[in-house]
């Protein structure tokens, strides 16, 4: 029906290319035509730190993630600018941040103080890792009961690119080399020895693909985790969740594996410098909104992309038919 709808509207077919692709999807999730306008929007910044830091994988200190999520707890960083320009609320939730965050206004779901170094152990245990996934599932339904109608997802984690290329790699059957990329913007000689650290996590522990909780678990984060149930429960509850970037991804193709409907609802925000995660949304079959060369995370990717998302259905809602303007048809 949504279709058919927009092949009469006062326009070429066609003319607004993707933009019609996901105002179908809108409708086809709200189960009208039109769909609701995608509103309010909340972006979800699921915080947590990663092990592997001690192997020297990024520049930025650990610290800078506990210090991160209370920028963003007090609207400082660069997704609470683009998300106040784009009329949405930003919810930071601490996951497994390695430092003590009591004192901060946010979402305290802790399951444990970062992971563990997945170059030595397992990243988390199977437990952690479920326990985490329920978090993101718990948080995106709380969001939805108090009225969101869009959830964007967001992260904070030093380290958490080399995990997401991990992931990537595990659940793609991909080489390090393939998804390795510069996270924060590090150099050659760094990028080579990240990309090592990727190559020998997947060595050690040889995750099966065809068991994506134990890929998780392996070498994902806490983030990761809690990202993939917060896209299951917004496709569960048939609420849209624009996905950011390589953190995001890594996320959604863990969401993938664990249910073959856990993605009707997702668009991609963007698509990031990250090589990885241009992997990923290929093997999603999700097509990104914007490529702007972004590699920042905590959401903004996703939130330069909402206007896009609300635009797509706004038009289905307000522009008139040939019918009913009185505008010829070809």
């Amino acid at each position: 029906m949504a279709e058919q709808h927009q092949d009469r509207l006062t326009k070429p077919r066609g003319s607004l290319g993707e933009l019609e692709a996901v105002s179908v999807q809108l409708a086809g999730l709200a189960g009208v035509d039109p769909p609701p306008l995608p509103e309010p929007a909340v972006v979800a910044v699921f915080a947590a730190d990663h092990g592997v830091h001690a192997h020297g994988v990024s520049p930025w200190p650990q610290e800078v993630t506990a210090q991160m999520a209370a920028n963003l707890s007090t609207g400082g960083a660069v997704v609470n600018a683009l998300a106040a320009q784009n009329g949405a609320r930003v919810v930071v939730v601490d996951v497994g941040v390695a430092a003590d965050l009591s004192t901060l206004d946010l979402l305290h779901r802790k399951v444990a103080p970062g992971t563990a170094d997945l170059l030595t152990a397992p990243a988390m245990t199977r437990e952690q890792a479920v326990a985490a996934i329920e978090v993101g599932i718990d948080v995106a339904e709380q969001l939805v009961a108090d009225g969101a109608g869009c959830l964007l997802t967001g992260d904070m984690g030093i380290a958490n690119t080399t995990a997401s290329a991990a992931l990537v790699a595990a659940l793609l059957g991909l080489p390090a080399e393939e998804v390795t990329g510069r996270g924060t913007g590090i150099d050659d000689a760094a990028l080579a020895h990240k990309t090592s650290v990727v190559r020998r996590s997947l060595e050690l522990h040889r995750p099966d693909p065809g068991d994506p909780l134990a890929v998780l678990a392996a070498v994902g984060g806490l983030e990761h985790a809690a990202l993939a149930g917060f896209v299951l429960a917004g496709s569960a509850l048939r609420v849209p969740v624009v996905l950011d970037g390589v953190i995001a991804g890594a996320a959604a193709l863990v969401a993938g594996a664990l249910h073959p409907y856990a993605l009707v609802a997702c668009l991609a925000g963007h698509r990031s410098a990250e090589p990885g995660h241009a992997r990923a949304l290929a093997a999603l079959g999700l097509r990104p909104l914007i490529d702007l060369d972004l590699r920042l995370g905590e959401g903004s990717g996703a939130v330069l992309a909402l206007p896009l998302v609300q635009c797509a259905a706004r038009v289905l809602r307000e522009v008139a038919t040939f019918d009913s303007a009185g505008v010829s048809d070809k």
